[in-house]
């Protein structure tokens, strides 16, 4: 074992899986970083399960109702009329995938 819980074989399977290649004067660095990042990640699940819900807090819905603002295509004939090239109501461009 390099570390705690990361082996050399840990680390040689980690980077078969991700299709990478390391040298060996590499392994046990990554054995260090992966070490260090599983421990991070532990602590934050370790707060986040800890946090408790007050129950108390309202849910307000902050955004407007699912309707038409206005009719559509209201504005289409202004927006039409700025572009340099429409053909009907479509704007016109030249094509750049073959």
């Amino acid at each position: 074992m390099i570390s705690k819980g990361i082996s050399r074989d840990g680390v040689k399977k980690l980077a078969a899986l991700a299709r990478i290649k390391i040298e060996p004067e590499e392994e046990e660095k990554l054995a260090k970083d992966m070490e260090h990042i599983l421990a991070y990640v532990n602590a934050i699940q370790e707060v986040s399960g800890t946090v408790e819900s007050r129950g108390s807090e309202k849910v307000v819905n902050a955004l407007r109702e699912d309707t038409q603002p206005h009719e559509p295509g209201i504005h289409t004939e202004a927006i039409l009329r700025e572009v340099p090239k429409r053909k009907g109501d479509y704007i016109q461009v030249k094509k750049i995938l073959s």
